[in-house]
């Protein structure tokens, strides 16, 4: 005897539903109209009526909807489907009507949703306005439906109005302006809407021009202006809301250090200037004179194109504010760049030794501003040649914070000595432990490093090409980058073809990103991904090049393909959460 397997038939409601999403509403139609009669009016009511306005049984729509407004006379909303039945059936003067009075009929602040979400529903857009314009006035302005209403002002396309929602609400309260930032920040980034941002602009202008002392309007353009990145523009609205609150610098002083960060170094000197004109007696003229000389530092240092004469004014500078605010209150931030500045860049190294060995012995400082100290002198110390006392320094720090950061980097540090000297055994043996290390940037330090030693030794023994890279190493390292350049070459000629073809070009194109050359350092990442793509550095120089195409020469095209192939051919890449969270920003996703 065969066995027949006999499917369960489909319920009447998955039936319907089937029909419905493949928008087959005749045969959707009939399902719903016995489930609408038998089970649940309220439940089947809605696709019922649509498919009753699809098939074009306009007669039967209306008694429906009829039946659910006489059931239901505290909803409004019924009308608002009774009008969209006279709009279907081209009856625009009756449905204009019906929906006229479904908006006079809200007597309630519950019913404003229902009906506003009911004309949202059918793209009314005009009628929603009304509905929450009624609530407003209903409500009495308790509840103003400001942010609804620019919501269904921005579905319309009317920026104008939309904007002036969103300030009318900071007019009336001030507390409201994270919300209206958070609102208004998808205006900007890679899909900025340039006319949007430019409205809001000049209507912010006429507000603050209207009502001065409202001073929340000077505070959302000045978001908005660092939203765009107009630093200038921000500073200007900055100093004004300054005088205007008396805020003694404060907030000129957070700009600063936000200009600084953003390397805006020229806007940054300017911003602390202004904070030290104050005079001696504002609190923050302390702080100010000391980021004002580390913003020059940087600036000066982080582009490699300086004269001589700006490095001698800088030092002179960090003098006579050490001399006038005193060696104790400047300990911490300016002994330390002074001696950076005067062994790396003006090589008065025995100037910079004093100064850190002075800075050292000063009693009562704090022990990790001291280790610090001495890192630093550790690091002049190796530059000068004096290999063994730089080594003792950093293993006085290693010993003392054995499991601190600082300790970690002292190992780093002198696991590089050894490297420095070819003495790759050891190092590597320093390194293997340091990959463990609680610092993510040490660990990834030495695991790079350990690699580099592994990867040139690993087909020839023969050590002299490492000892000549690691030669040029400690050359840039001395900030002697053009003999770095001419050692680096000199391994290609005599070794060509060797294991570190890759690392002497990722060397040289970070020495001359360390010069602000740009488009030569591209040249060397851009050989690296095409002759060494599979090599360990691949995708290293492959993040490097798309952050230059993204931050240095605009492409951003170009910075979006880099980002997505290293994705693609690098799944495994330290480098691939960033550069997906940078890809989708530059593609326009809204980033959380």
């Amino acid at each position: 005897m065969r066995l027949h397997i006999v499917a369960q038939p489909s319920t009447d409601e998955q039936l319907a539903q089937q029909y419905y999403q493949n928008k087959e509403f005749d045969k959707a139609l009939d399902y719903y109209e016995k489930l609408y009669d038998k089970k649940s009016a309220q439940l089947f009511y809605t696709p019922y009526l649509n498919c009753l306005l699809q098939t074009k049984d306009f007669k039967k729509a209306e008694k429906i909807v009829k039946k659910q407004i006489k059931q239901n006379p505290d909803k409004p909303d019924y009308l608002v489907d009774l009008g969209a039945v006279y709009d279907h059936a081209e009856d625009t003067e009756k449905a204009k009507n019906t929906w006229e009075q479904a908006v006079k009929a809200i007597k309630y602040d519950d019913q404003v949703f229902d009906v506003a979400n009911a004309f949202l529903a059918i793209r009314k857009y005009d009628f929603a306005i009304d509905t929450y314009l009624r609530g407003r006035k209903i409500s009495q302005n308790q509840y103003p439906y400001s942010f609804e209403l620019a919501d269904v002002y921005s579905l319309k396309g009317d920026k104008l109005s939309m904007i002036n929602e969103y300030l009318d609400v900071l007019e009336m309260q001030d507390a409201y302006i994270q919300q209206v930032q958070n609102a208004l920040q998808t205006s900007f980034g890679n899909e900025a809407d340039s006319k949007q941002n430019q409205i809001l602009k000049t209507e912010l202008l006429k507000r603050i021009a209207k009502s001065p002392d409202k001073t929340i309007f000077s505070e959302l353009l000045i978001w908005i202006q660092l939203q765009q990145k107009d630093y200038e523009g921000a500073f200007i609205q900055a100093k004004a809301l300054d005088k205007r609150k008396k805020e003694e610098g404060s907030r000129v002083m957070g700009l600063a250090q936000l200009f600084a960060q953003n390397q805006n170094y020229n806007l940054a000197e300017r911003a602390y200037q202004y904070i030290i004109a104050k005079g001696k007696e504002s609190d923050l003229y302390v702080t100010a004179r000391m980021e004002l000389l580390n913003v020059s530092y940087k600036k000066i240092v982080s582009t490699g194109m300086y004269m001589a004469l700006d490095l001698t004014t800088l030092e002179k500078n960090y003098q006579l504010t050490i001399a006038e605010l005193g060696k104790w209150q400047t300990i911490e931030s300016l002994v330390k760049p002074l001696a950076h500045l005067q062994a790396f860049y003006l090589h008065k190294t025995k100037e910079a030794i004093t100064l850190l060995e002075d800075a050292v012995n000063t009693p009562q400082l704090d022990p990790h501003v001291q280790a610090d100290f001495k890192l630093e002198l550790a690091d002049i110390l190796l530059m000068t040649g004096d290999i063994w006392e730089a080594s003792l320094r950093y293993s006085q720090v290693e010993k003392t914070f054995k499991h601190d950061a600082i300790g970690q980097e002292a190992k780093f540090r002198n696991a590089k000595i050894s490297y420095y000297s070819g003495d790759f055994k050891w190092a590597q043996a320093q390194l293997d432990v340091l990959k463990g290390a609680t610092a993510k940037l040490i660990a990834n330090d030495a695991m790079d490093l350990s690699l580099l030693i592994s990867d040139a030794l690993a087909i020839d023994t023969n050590t002299a090409p490492l000892m000549i890279f690691a030669r040029a190493d400690l050359l840039a390292f001395q900030n002697k980058d053009s003999l770095s350049i001419i050692t680096l070459d000199s391994i290609n000629t005599l070794f060509p073809n060797h294991a570190l073809a890759d690392d002497i070009l990722f060397k040289k194109a970070n020495l001359e990103l360390k010069h602000a050359k740009y488009t030569e350092a591209a040249a060397f990442l851009e050989s690296i991904v095409k002759n060494y793509g599979d090599d360990i550095l691949g995708d290293d120089a492959l993040f490097k090049l798309a952050e230059l195409n993204e931050n240095q020469f605009k492409n951003l095209d170009k910075a979006k393909e880099l980002y997505q192939q290293l994705m693609e051919k690098y799944p495994g890449s330290l480098y691939v959460v960033e550069a997906r969270k940078r890809f989708r920003k530059l593609r326009g996703d809204t980033i959380n």
